[in-house]
């Protein structure tokens, strides 16, 4: 009887004391090597009550003992919220993909290299981009006739220019073509041929597992269609397409045919979209993938391994957007004091950068 009430004091006493100096929240799984497992930590729709919506794109994905953060999503003190309740240490990576240069997707860049100052951040290279740039001095005719005070540098100018970008501090890697960043990690790098976005480079971070390729997509401002065929040409078996997919204002033949390109011609098993796919888009592939539609809101959880599934912040499967994250969605949309519209996301959604 005395042992028995020894360890009940002896379980409270830790329930109430050794809780107490666990972190507030962990991710909803642990790391795997075996797997790509992805938390959403941004977007604008989501389940999870401890995690503040907003327009815009971050993921934290863990992969063959890599940590990775990809795009910073629009606030940086939003950012540093929904980490810190997921609890995502961002000081801990190994390193940062920056999908592309719009502002929903880096405006938390600030609190990254506040926590973070050095880590390596891959970024698109873009003449006199944002994240910085560079190329020889031979770009330009020289005339040696003129005397050095006329000549830039004096005449004598460096191999190689380099231009600064919005964060002197960081250290940016600039990826201009398909890259392997880490065994099996590839960073791929395509510009966007659509209106309003013309010219503006984007980076899918892809991943290759025993079933196929993982993708992490930004916006797919140069098309999903066209992202998933240059990672086929990696590994034609697509396990995996998460993230947006930049059908937000897309006609419903548009999205038809997008979703039967991804379906019948790429074969893609699973998708988990979210932040810019929008609503119509996200009923439309449901509709067509079934089961291998997965709900991947806010604070959600992804892994795609041997299994692919969605998980909570509770450790339960979901596997479907209801009808309360659709208006929470839609008041945002509607509410954005961006003025986001038809014509917003025509010209490519806030196609010049919003620097912080």
């Amino acid at each position: 009887m005395i042992h028995k009430y020894l360890k009940s004091a002896l379980g409270a006493f830790t329930l109430v004391f050794g809780l107490s100096a666990l972190p507030a929240a962990q991710p909803a799984f642990g790391a795997d090597a075996a797997k790509v497992q992805i938390t959403v930590l941004y977007d604008a729709f989501g389940k999870d009550a401890n995690l503040q919506k907003d327009w815009g794109y971050a993921a934290f994905i863990e992969y063959g003992g890599k940590r990775i953060l990809f795009d910073t999503g629009d606030n940086p003190d939003i950012l540093a919220k929904n980490a810190r309740a997921k609890g995502v240490d961002l000081s801990k990576l190994d390193f940062v993909v920056m999908s592309h240069r719009h502002g929903d997707h880096m405006g938390g860049m600030n609190h990254l290299l506040s926590v973070n100052p050095r880590v390596k951040i891959y970024a698109p290279k873009e003449g006199f981009g944002v994240y910085g740039f560079d190329l020889p001095s031979k770009f330009y005719r020289k005339d040696e006739s003129l005397p050095a005070e006329m000549r830039y540098y004096d005449g004598k100018p460096p191999e190689l220019m380099k231009f600064g970008s919005a964060w002197p501090q960081a250290d940016f890697t600039l990826i201009d073509k398909t890259t392997e960043v880490a065994p099996g990690i590839h960073l791929i790098s395509l510009v966007s041929d659509k209106p309003g976005t013309l010219e503006l480079r984007e980076l899918t971070l892809a991943i290759e597992t025993p079933q196929g390729m993982v993708l992490i997509v930004g916006c797919s401002h140069p098309g999903v269609d066209r992202i998933v065929e240059a990672a086929a040409a990696i590994d034609k078996r697509i396990r995996l397409v998460t993230g947006g997919f930049h059908l937000v204002v897309a006609k419903d033949r548009e999205i038809e045919q997008m979703v039967a390109t991804l379906r019948d011609i790429y074969n893609v098993e699973y998708v988990a979209p979210g932040h810019c796919t929008g609503e119509p888009t996200f009923t439309a592939l449901k509709k067509a993938f079934g089961e291998r539609y997965l709900y991947a809101g806010l604070g959600m959880g992804i892994e795609a391994g041997a299994a692919v599934r969605t998980v909570g912040s509770a450790g339960s499967v979901v596997l479907a957007l209801d009808e309360a994250d659709l208006q929470g969605y839609r008041e945002l949309l509607a509410g954005s004091d961006e003025g986001i519209g038809e014509a917003s996301f025509a010209m490519g959604f806030w196609s010049a950068p919003r620097l912080y």
